[in-house]
């Protein structure tokens, strides 16, 4: 009897900035398709940051809800989070109240995450038990001071609780350091920003200092942790886990994998390096293809990254998954 032919996992993350996971899933499937193989598993994956949302829901199944919220400097943004699992949890990315990309201009003292309150606030009212927030692409350094504050008026959470998912393990006194200069802040802003923070530490009903994972998006996983009890999880296996990652893995031929950026930061929680982990442990060939390879050959064998191929639009991705289809087929990939 023939052996049946299995289908290529495609699990790329965002090219953060030019193209969704979804939209390159999409275009490395279209080529993997021209090449002549089976339609591939398309499984575009997030590390709990920008495009955690569009990752699960489809995967999971839900409805997508439209809310208004404050904006990181207070003005009014349409955006809206999903409802997965019957209703029971929400699906919550910060970035769409209180992210970098809102910000009409770079202002890290008076940028708030009171938004993404009102956004768990509203998964509330809809009925969730579960909050899934999503950290990455913050414009904040507030602590999660604005968060809580709006939070607290709501009448607290009502039961629910949240689960912050991050890739960095950042303590909470140091996100001004680490993340504040990408958000627009001088040496005496940071130094003003990490008294701040110190002040509200003190203030809550526990101390996130120290703690690993707290200083993600600003500290806004700490003070959800502090004052409400958030779970903080690494985004990369909370999501793979989510999407039956590994099942579909051992399901399939080869994984083709993709981010705009590969190079030493991949091997240091991200998902690429993550997901390079996980089809090394089950023998499972692993390819990729990026925007920019700046990952030396010793990074690639660490994680059996085998084929890397660059591509900066939609058709050059197709085109390399063409390219990588037709080496699948024949045998040298």
């Amino acid at each position: 009897m023939p052996i049946p032919e299995r289908p290529v996992l495609v699990a790329p993350d965002s090219f953060k900035g030019t193209f969704s996971a979804a939209q390159v899933a999409g275009a490395i499937g279209r080529g993997i398709e021209r090449a002549g193989l089976m339609p591939p598993d398309l499984c575009p994956v997030a590390d709990g940051g920008e495009g955690t949302l569009d990752a699960l829901l489809p995967q999971l199944g839900g409805e997508l809800l439209a809310v208004t919220v404050k904006g990181p400097l207070g003005s009014e943004v349409k955006t809206g989070f999903g409802l997965v699992e019957d209703g029971g949890t929400a699906i919550v990315e910060m970035a769409m109240a209180s992210g970098l990309g809102l910000m009409p201009e770079q202002d890290a003292w008076n940028a708030s995450t009171y938004g993404t309150g009102q956004l768990i606030c509203a998964a509330v009212d809809a009925g969730a038990q579960v909050i899934v927030l999503g950290v990455g692409g913050s414009a904040t350094t507030d602590g999660g001071a604005g968060a809580i504050a709006a939070i607290e008026e709501h009448g607290g959470l009502r039961g629910a609780r949240i689960v912050v998912l991050t890739d960095v393990r950042t303590p909470f006194e140091r996100a001004p350091a680490v993340f504040a200069p990408q958000k627009g802040a001088d040496a005496a802003m940071v130094e003003r920003l990490e008294a701040r923070l110190d002040a509200l530490a003190a203030e809550l009903p526990r101390d996130p200092r120290g703690v690993p994972l707290t200083g993600a998006a600003g500290g806004l996983s700490g003070g959800l942790w502090a004052a409400f009890g958030a779970e903080l999880e690494h985004g990369a296996p909370f999501i793979l886990e989510a999407l039956d990652f590994d099942a579909r893995m051992r399901a399939a031929r080869a994984v083709v994998t993709g981010e705009g950026k590969l190079d030493e930061q991949t091997l240091e929680g991200k998902l690429v390096g993550e997901i390079g982990t996980r089809t090394r442990q089950a023998g499972v060939p692993l390819h990729a293809i990026v925007g920019t390879d700046r990952l030396d050959p010793f990074g690639k064998r660490i994680i059996d990254l085998q084929v890397v191929q660059e591509a900066t639009d939609l058709d050059e991705i197709a085109a390399a998954g063409e390219t990588l289809g037709r080496a699948l087929a024949d045998g040298s990939a």
